[in-house]
């Protein structure tokens, strides 16, 4: 019984993961690092190697199981799945009708974080704020790279699966963003919501690529330095915060794929300036109790995951 209510949990981590993916300026590693899972993921998916393979092509399935971490990887991705195929839908309508609102929840829920993964370090000296800096530059200039128009070949699909995939696994650094600095934000969710199967295998299969390679150079950093690994990656956190900045002034605009009139440049500005510009209400109170919402979830976990690890007679 045990066993299951960890594979819930793991599920739904997967799901909480997955709605992090589709927004883009929040990571889904950044959820994976605050509900406890960040290390254990990265190893699992290194285990996935020519020895899984092998294991796979002789149908040694218990031990192939076993190898890469199933009981773990496979509610955490079935969870992912699910939010992808069914909150894609939602995300996109609150991104267009409540942006405030909702950049306020993630704003909260990454400082907070950041917070949390910055205690993580044992010891503060000059190589491990050099990286934390690193980290901040790194993930602002990503933030305000100018979204391009690109082409809609499968090869680039399948690049852009590899590229995305490896943001996606790093806390603060948003994969749907990078997706949208590739031009195939739109074009990818377009192809989930409609289910077209071709275009989400190709990317899937980039994917794997990337996060096969990726995982293990990020797994073999965090083991050998931690202290300079964690603070490049809540660098990345830090840095991100540029993008979910709840008051924005769009600045330019396209036409998406449904024909409809979106931003690609923004500027971020105080409520009071956005009022002006405007002429809509910034919302401020709602904003600032969306904050503490995300704050609130994020020590909830945090102390929901310390209780857990706690050995209990």
């Amino acid at each position: 019984m045990g066993r299951f209510k960890n594979q819930i949990l793991t599920y739904l981590k997967g799901i909480a993961m997955g709605g992090a993916d589709v927004v883009p300026g929040v990571s889904g590693g950044t959820v994976a690092f605050i509900t406890g899972i960040y290390t254990e993921l990265l190893d699992s998916i290194k285990s996935c190697d020519l020895e899984a393979l092998k294991l796979l092509s002789k149908f040694q399935f218990k031990a192939l199981w076993e190898k890469v971490n199933g009981a773990f990887l496979l509610p955490l991705f079935l969870g992912i799945l699910t939010s992808l195929l069914t909150l894609s839908k939602v995300i996109k309508h609150l991104l267009e009708a409540e942006p405030i609102s909702l950049w306020s929840f993630f704003f909260g829920l990454i400082i907070i974080s950041s917070i949390l993964v910055l205690r993580e370090i044992k010891q503060w000296k000059v190589t491990t704020l050099l990286p934390m800096l690193i980290g901040i530059g790194i993930a602002y200039f990503i933030t305000i790279t100018t979204p391009a128009q690109t082409t809609e070949a499968l090869w680039f699909v399948f690049l852009s699966g590899c590229i995305a995939i490896c943001a996606m696994i790093l806390p603060g650094i948003s994969g749907a963003f990078i997706l949208l600095i590739l031009g195939k934000y739109e074009f990818i969710l377009h192809a989930v919501t409609e289910r077209d199967f071709l275009v989400i295998g190709v990317f899937a299969l980039g994917c794997i690529v990337g996060l096969l390679s990726f995982a293990r150079g990020v797994s073999w950093l965090l083991k050998n330095y931690h202290d300079i690994a964690v603070a490049l990656l809540s660098g990345f956190m830090i840095g991100s915060l540029n993008k979910v900045w709840p008051w924005k002034i769009a600045l330019g605009f396209r036409i998406n794929s449904e024909g409809k009139q979106v931003p690609t440049i923004t500027d971020n500005v105080l409520p009071g300036e956005y009022l002006r510009q405007t002429g809509e209400y910034p919302l401020l109170l709602q904003a600032i109790l969306f904050m503490a919402l995300g704050v609130f979830i994020v020590v909830l976990i945090e102390k929901i995951a310390h209780y857990r690890s706690k050995p209990h007679k």
